[in-house]
């Protein structure tokens, strides 16, 4: 475990905090808000908080990792690999500081997807999903473009632990926090953020694994255990999130589904839960809420 604790200290954590509160992205402190009990059908009696990262800049938490990435770096051309929110953050960035962009996507991403994304004015080229990294490589050494990593990035760890920061100024000694884990960096950033400011009392519990080498390493330190949720536990809390007034996008709610599926003990306990994204369509929504 020790060189999981030199990937990633306090410090750097609290350094990369004041860069995405300083940053001309206008990364927001994200709304905490307590969850009455009775305001969703739980048979658990526990204090429920939910980090409402929907409400980003960009619609999702990504933006704080991207910001943070951009602040180590002088310029571009930059290029990276993503068919979702990492995209969306790395093109709204690169339009805002006025860098060279490039965004490989998988030739299976909705059209709706590259659109948007290419809407902010990077480059977006659809590959075979094989090719990307392949094909990343090959730019980074032929066109000596800047890579910038979705997901297993020290730089995107550290800003996405901004939350885990800001959770500890308004509950400084949570019980549990259940965090969707996607890609690992949330996670890590989260559990590093919280561990590594005392809180050795606190449970971490991740959701949905697929985690890069530097975030498992720090996960592996801080975080309690990795809980799974199907589908259709995903499509019940997003209904359930959009009937009291949030939209939240199906990976977004992933540890929501994981605490009102009961997953974890939290009888009596203190507990937040980050809602990660609200990037959905309506008619993806439609599909998904009854």
């Amino acid at each position: 475990m020790e060189e999981a604790q030199t990937l990633l200290s306090l410090q750097m954590l609290q350094e990369a905090r004041k860069t995405v509160q300083r940053s001309t992205l206008q990364v927001i402190k994200t709304p905490l808000i307590h969850l009455p009990h009775g305001a969703i059908p739980m048979k658990i009696n526990c204090n429920l908080y939910m980090k409402l990262e929907n409400m980003q800049t960009t619609g999702s938490f990504k933006i704080r990792g991207v910001a943070n990435q951009f602040s180590r770096r002088e310029s571009g051309p930059f290029i990276t690999m993503s068919a979702g929110n990492y995209g969306k953050a790395f093109a709204y960035a690169s339009k805002h500081f006025g860098h060279q962009g490039k965004v490989l996507m998988a030739d299976t991403a909705p059209a709706s997807k590259t659109a948007l994304i290419a809407s902010y004015g990077v480059e977006v080229e659809q590959i075979p999903s094989k090719s990307l990294l392949p094909t990343v490589e090959q730019l980074v050494k032929d066109q000596k473009m800047i890579f910038l990593d979705p997901f297993d990035d020290i730089d995107l760890i550290a800003g996405h632990g901004s939350i885990g920061l800001e959770i500890l100024e308004e509950i400084p000694n949570p019980d549990v926090v259940a965090v969707c884990c996607g890609g690992g960096g949330l996670l890590a950033g989260v559990a590093a953020a919280i561990k590594l400011s005392g809180c050795t009392t606190t449970n971490i519990y991740g959701v949905e694994p697929k985690e890069g080498s530097k975030s498992f390493q720090i996960c592996s330190q801080h975080v309690k255990e990795i809980l799974l949720v199907s589908d259709d536990e995903i499509k019940a809390a997003v209904s359930m999130l959009y009937k009291i007034g949030l939209v939240v996008e199906p990976s977004g709610a992933a540890a929501f589904a994981a605490i009102v599926g009961e997953k974890i003990n939290l009888k009596g306990k203190t507990v937040v839960v980050l809602i990660t994204g609200g990037n959905v369509s309506p008619e993806e929504l439609c599909c998904i809420v009854h």
